[in-house]
């Protein structure tokens, strides 16, 4: 143990290296025992009484203990950082103002003892005294803090010492001075009068308690230098809960001590009226409380002297020196500790306007009063360590695999109650002040989760999503299907989305976020040229810039109709699965490959072998509007997935222009480094003169002109009519066609303006009787799926034999692909 407690060189890593004492417990002891200890422990004694004074010590124990239990939790786990952030970056900043402020009160009282004065006023020479001392230490951190590991053990000593000088002082026989102020030496009278509380106006259990909380705080710098430790996983709890059974006990022991020596009030000194007849009025314990009869105000004793410690002392100037060095260590430590913290949220730039912080820049804000930081601080560092605990209760049940805590004493269950106490003693200490904090709280941890800042710390959220997410699939599953809950979900075959945007708009537009949409991607050759490609995180980058909710999946086949089929079969899990698949209308059909004009057939025809329903969409000027080289799909390139929702206008202005080809200029050799291309070498360009899409000439009529129409979008709003085909009754009474897709449809922004006509079943026996009894039937079912009409009509030419030419033209037009 000994050689494990001395700080060692880490060759490995050439950094020093700290044991658990001088690295955790040292640290713990110097920053709890604080200015609280000297100044305000003897009030609250004097306030809540001995019994529930060691309620409130052991109250701040307790919170303590179950926020080192998750915090060693989340040390032994092998990661500590800023899951408190801003919260504990402010209570460290305030803490720090806490510390600098009891150093001001003592400096005061000493210059005031010695009948000078700064400014004439209490409050304001604490503030000139505390913003001296303040440019003190904010030199010594400027220059450095090599020296302070090394100034720790003499810190430390000189507050043991003080705390010793004091415990001594209670047992010598007091001085007459010293009773006149209050201190009458153990008696079980004094004992028995201070064991019950004293609650003088406007104060209670919890103000009090706020007022001593921030006596029990710095459990965490043992962990906040866990990287300067030999062993951390073992060092942090060892030192801590160590650290936090020696202060507890040590405050315990003077709340008893001080409630058995000293009085409630005292005069302060012998009255002056009776100065020539001491020898005769000796100070007694009955005596020195019996400020009326003198016709004074009481100035001394727990309730009305915060600096009791020092009086009831041996040697007083010891309890100074405690002072100073338990205020000037714990200033330092925060001061430093604070701007790290906020530094970290300002380089990770979670919130907007605080980058500028990423950078040490400093602030002063003057306050004198130590009574009105404390419940501040009590409230933030109170925040804090319920968030503490809830971030570790939330990582143990969200059953990360990465969450595996060495602290064998840890229960997900202490943490909770840990974070409850906390905030149920928050809002008891100051309700309204509690409520305001858990507001910013959790507007920051709203703004966070919003957001979505590109940081990624692999939190206990990320792992709730996971388990929320296969939790539900799960329970999908079990879940019985009914047409009031169907949903159509989507596999649409668009290759890179971002080649046919405005096909996946269209999807977009059917699902409407509330349901499965899967963009397909095939390519065509083998796996290992395509290998990289097929991990592309880039679509999804383009869907959140396009502000699309889409999938994103590609497989590598030989051939087209066979990746398809992969998709078809095996894309999805339980029932999130495509039952819709959705591909554009093939225009160059007669002019294509036969073999890819088979495989656009059989797509189709596989589709519908594995129960798919089937959509083919076929608008003017076709859906290539932008071509992406393969090659640069698996780059992190960002003209790869921009969203291009506005082109420029003179790109439309000529759509007669006619190009062959798409105008994209691949990388050459000259622009390639190691092999790869470079993002600048790479146009893209709208095409929008594609041969197969703007012209259509599959239905060209020989000599005819047709005149190019630009492609339609789907993200802009339209007007005009919306036509609703089927081509048999089936009996279902329109409940897929006509209940579920269409209301979908017609319910979206883009579609609500536009009229709709309805065009029931074509009718099996072809009378007029039928016809009109569908059409009926039909309206009713739209008008109970809420979708307003304008026309109903109906067709009763199902029997009605094709014409002579149309047969003609579709015999020519199938020959070349006869068997």
């Amino acid at each position: 143990e000994g050689a494990s407690d001395k700080k060692e060189k880490d060759v490995s890593k050439g950094g020093l290296k700290f044991g658990w004492i001088q690295g955790v417990l040292v640290r713990c002891l110097l920053n709890i025992f604080g200015v609280m200890l000297f100044l305000r422990l003897t009030w609250v004694t004097g306030q809540a009484g001995v019994g529930l004074a060691t309620v409130i010590v052991a109250l701040s124990g307790t919170v303590t203990s179950l926020t080192t239990m998750s915090m060693s939790a989340i040390c032994t786990n092998g990661e500590f950082g800023g899951s408190i952030g801003i919260v504990f970056a402010l209570a460290n900043a305030v803490a720090a103002a806490m510390y600098i402020v009891g150093f001001a009160e003592t400096v005061r009282d000493v210059i005031l003892e010695n009948g000078h004065q700064i400014t004439g006023d209490a409050t304001n020479d604490v503030r000139v005294i505390g913003l001296a001392l303040t440019c003190v230490c904010l030199g010594i951190v400027l220059i450095g803090m090599e020296w302070e590991s090394k100034a720790q053990l003499v810190l430390l000593a000189i507050l043991a010492i003080a705390i010793l000088n004091f415990f001594v002082g209670s047992f010598i026989p007091p001085t007459d001075e010293q009773k006149w102020k209050g201190v009458v030496g153990y008696n079980s009278d004094t004992f028995t009068t201070n064991f019950v509380p004293h609650f003088t106006p406007g104060n209670s259990f919890f103000s009090v308690f706020a007022i001593f909380f921030p006596a029990a705080t710095g459990v965490l710098a043992g962990a906040n230098i866990s990287g300067d430790l030999k062993d951390p996983q073992r060092a942090i709890p060892k030192g801590t809960f160590l650290a936090i059974l020696i202060t507890s006990a040590i405050y315990i022991a003077m709340v008893f001590a001080i409630g058995g020596c000293i009085v409630l009030a005292a005069l302060g000194e012998a009255p002056p009226t009776v100065s020539n007849l001491t020898a005769v009025l000796t100070p007694t314990r009955d005596l020195v409380q019996q400020c009326e009869m003198f016709n004074q105000t009481c100035q001394s004793g727990l309730l009305h002297d915060n600096g009791m410690v020092g009086v009831a002392s041996a040697f007083r100037p010891l309890i100074l020196a405690g002072i100073f060095s338990a205020t000037l260590s714990s200033a330092l430590a925060s001061m430093v500790g604070a701007p790290k913290v906020f530094q970290a949220l300002a380089r990770d730039k979670l919130f907007p306007h605080i980058h500028v912080f990423a950078k040490g820049y400093g602030a002063i804000l003057p306050t004198g009063s130590l009574d009105l930081i404390a419940p501040i601080i009590s409230n933030f560092f109170l925040m804090a360590y319920a968030m503490i605990n809830f971030s570790c209760f939330d990582a143990s049940v969200a059953d990360s695999p990465g969450f595996r805590p060495g602290f064998k004493y840890y229960n997900k269950w202490l943490s909770l109650i840990g974070a409850l106490l906390c905030l149920v003693v928050m809002f008891l200490v100051n309700w309204w002040a509690a409520l305001i904090t858990f507001v910013v709280v959790a507007g920051l941890y709203f703004y966070v989760y919003r957001t979505k800042p590109d940081v990624n710390w692999g939190s206990s959220t990320q792992a709730n999503a996971y388990k929320d997410a296969l939790k539900t699939s799960l329970k999908l599953i079990s879940v019985d299907d009914h047409v009031k809950n169907f949903r159509p979900q989507i596999l649409v075959l668009t290759g890179y989305p971002r080649n046919r945007a405005n096909l996946l708009d269209f999807a977009s537009s059917v699902t409407k976020k509330q349901s499965l949409l899967i963009c397909g991607h095939v390519f065509q050759g083998d796996l290992e040229e395509h290998v990289t490609r097929l991990r592309s995180m880039s679509a999804y980058r383009w869907f959140a810039a396009r502000k699309v909710k889409a999938f994103y999946n590609s497989v590598c086949a030989p051939t087209f109709r066979i990746g398809v089929q992969v998709l078809l079969q095996a894309l999805g899990v339980g029932k999130l699965r495509p039952n819709t698949l959705l591909l554009g209308y093939k225009c160059d059909w007669q002019k294509a490959d036969p073999r890819d004009t088979l495989d656009y057939f059989n797509v189709i025809q596989d589709a519908f072998d594995l129960h798919y329903n089937v959509g083919i969409l076929r608008v003017p000027g076709g859906f290539d509007r932008n071509k992406v080289p393969d090659d640069v799909i698996d780059m992190d390139n960002p003209e790869v997935y921009e969203s291009d929702e506005e082109v420029a206008d003179d790109e439309d202005e000529d759509p007669t222009r006619k190009e062959n080809q798409a105008d994209v200029k691949f990388p050459s050799a000259a622009s390639t480094a190691n092999g790869h291309p470079q993002y600048g070498a790479m146009h893209l360009k709208r095409l929008n003169t594609l041969e197969e899409g703007m012209e259509n000439e599959a239905f060209e009529e020989d000599g005819e002109t047709v005149t190019p129409v630009a492609p339609p979008s789907f993200r802009d709003k339209n007007y005009g009519t919306v036509d609703v085909w089927w081509l048999y009754d089936d009996g279902a009474r329109c409940r897929f066609p006509g209940r579920r897709p269409v209301p979908l449809v017609c319910t979206w922004g883009g579609w609500r303006s536009s009229q709709r006509n309805f065009r029931p079943p074509f009718c099996s026996g072809g009378t007029k009787r039928a016809s009109s009894h569908t059409t009926h039937r039909g309206q009713n079912d739209m008008l109970a799926g809420n979708v307003r009409l304008r026309d109903v009509g109906g067709s009763a030419s199902v029997m009605t034999s094709p014409l002579r030419h149309c047969l003609l033209n579709f015999g020519n037009n199938g020959d070349q692909y006869r068997i």
